[in-house]
């Protein structure tokens, strides 16, 4: 079956309901008609042939060919949109193991320090974490990745997905701010840790940023940090911006750090409670070098399974037969008026002179 879908991407779930297509002729040849009464027993989707004209014994009420066909095609639709016509797109290779990666953003408004460079261009951090960070989600194809921004408080902007472009473009709409004006790490921990807790042990690993040090939420990071150890989840703590840069004043320039804030101490003990590491992201250069030893310490499942993603595509065969029978209801309806039978009786008249 798969070999044959490989060839022709279209299938039909339920093919037996072709069975029903000749129904409407046998009905014709078995349903006798005298007298405008039917003598055989009362069936609903008879009547609606009947009151279309097929059945019909004399040649005086038959209906014109053009009615036929349509009718005709409007019984094939319908009966293909039975059937479930289903199309099945190119195959997708899914690892059977693959890890389970919630990655924690901080995105309170100290990540608009521009101290960071980008394309020969001073950034925010914000900037450069949307950059390296899209890159590395981009190669882990195969893993379930999750998002967490937090600020004042932590929100998922993501669950636990195989589609990373989708986590990509979340990322790239968050702005700084949007979460609130201090920075609550340990709530986020527990954020992550509750939508880890539930995924295969040796595969929950939690990837947290931040450029300061915890000030706001209920749960201290410590704390946090030793729930994530129980539920066997691996944190890896990254600490972000650089040591001094440089600030001009109305009369000098000073050379200051704008990482005063940065708590390395607490993101270190996070990362040694939970067995993970803690890594210090100076530059762009050093944020890219950190992910990629992570890709290293969290490599990427080999071993992978086949699915191909499925599209029902009855609808589109029940709307044409919807269609098709609002156009003959309509032609009924509109015989029964004044104007409509003079004008299609004329239309009708060029028609058969020009058999």
């Amino acid at each position: 079956m798969e070999n044959l879908i490989d060839l022709i991407p279209f299938s039909f779930v339920w093919p037996l309901a072709f069975i029903a297509l000749p129904l409407p002729w046998l009905i014709k040849q078995k349903v006798s008609i005298a007298d405008g009464s039917i003598s055989a027993p009362k069936m609903p989707l008879f009547y609606t042939f009947k009151s279309l004209g097929i059945g019909s014994g004399t040649t005086q009420e038959k209906n014109p060919t053009w009615q036929t066909v349509i009718l005709a095609f409007c019984w094939i639709f319908l009966v293909t949109a039975l059937s479930r016509p289903t199309y099945y797109g190119a195959a997708i290779e899914v690892p059977l193991n693959g890890r389970d990666l919630m990655l924690a953003i901080d995105i309170s408004p100290s990540m608009k320090e521009q101290d960071l460079t980008l394309n020969n261009q001073t950034v925010t951090r914000l900037d450069v974490v949307k950059d390296v960070v899209s890159s590395f989600i981009e190669e882990r194809k195969g893993d379930r990745v999750g998002l967490i921004l937090f600020g004042s408080e932590p929100y998922i902007q993501s669950p636990l997905t195989f589609d990373t472009t989708t986590v990509h473009t979340l990322l790239d709409e968050a702005y700084l701010g949007m979460a609130g004006q201090a920075t609550a790490i340990g709530d986020a921990i527990a954020l992550g840790v509750k939508r880890l807790r539930n995924r295969p042990e040796n595969s929950r690993v939690l990837i947290l940023m931040s450029d300061g040090a915890n000030t706001a939420g209920e749960i201290p990071p410590e704390k946090a940090a030793q729930l994530a150890a129980q539920e066997n989840i691996k944190i890896y703590t990254i600490g972000i911006g650089a040591d001094e840069m440089l600030k001009r004043t109305l009369f000098i320039t000073q050379r200051v750090n704008p990482s005063a804030d940065l708590d390395e101490k607490m993101l270190t003990e996070i990362a040694l409670t939970t067995n993970g590491q803690y890594f210090r992201a100076r530059d762009t250069k050093s944020l890219q070098n950190i992910y990629e030893q992570i890709n290293k310490l969290e490599p990427i499942e080999l071993d992978n399974k086949t699915y191909r993603p499925s599209k029902a595509l009855f609808f589109w065969f029940l709307s044409v037969a919807t269609t098709l029978y609002l156009v003959l209801f309509l032609h009924k309806t509109l015989l029964k008026s004044t104007l409509y039978p003079k004008l299609f009786s004329g239309i009708n008249q060029k028609i058969n002179e020009t058999r």
